[in-house]
């Protein structure tokens, strides 16, 4: 079991195994997915602002309103529980569901959006992108 990233303990709880650095890396994107809602400026906020499926939700506001308000609603718990040492079901679905818009948006943001493109990014969007993956199936093994 070592080297995971966080454990479902007995008490069904997840226990974050982050170390310092780890927490840091987590914060800052979990930062970069609400600044991203918040500002029209900032490189992810097409990415947000884009319907998940056209054919149903392109023109209903209703439907982009809802999913603005989880995005934002699940990055702000996360930020706000990115300290903790043990996180409930639903803090770990927030923090879970902020990944993916994050690795979505960097996808999009940087053009990435085949295999072929993923291997000729530029080896720090790599880094970046593996490592928001590997928080991610860590964190979804437990969930």
């Amino acid at each position: 079991m070592a080297g995971r990233l966080f454990a479902r303990r007995r008490d069904g709880r997840i226990e974050v195994r982050l170390n310092d650095a780890g927490r840091s890396a987590v914060r800052e994107v979990f930062v970069h997915v609400v600044a991203a809602e918040r500002s029209d400026d900032h490189e992810w906020h097409v990415a947000l602002q884009t319907p998940i499926n056209p054919s149903s939700d392109d023109d209903d506001p209703l439907s982009t309103l809802a999913r603005q308000n989880e995005i934002a609603t699940n990055a702000e718990l996360a930020i706000m529980t990115v300290s903790e040492q043990y996180l409930n079901d639903a803090e770990a679905w927030a923090w879970l569901s902020t990944l993916q818009v994050a690795l979505r948006s960097t996808a999009v943001a940087n053009g990435i959006l085949s295999d072929e493109r993923l291997e000729s990014c530029p080896p720090e969007v790599l880094a970046d992108i593996r490592t928001i993956q590997q928080f991610l199936f860590d964190l979804a093994a437990c969930l």
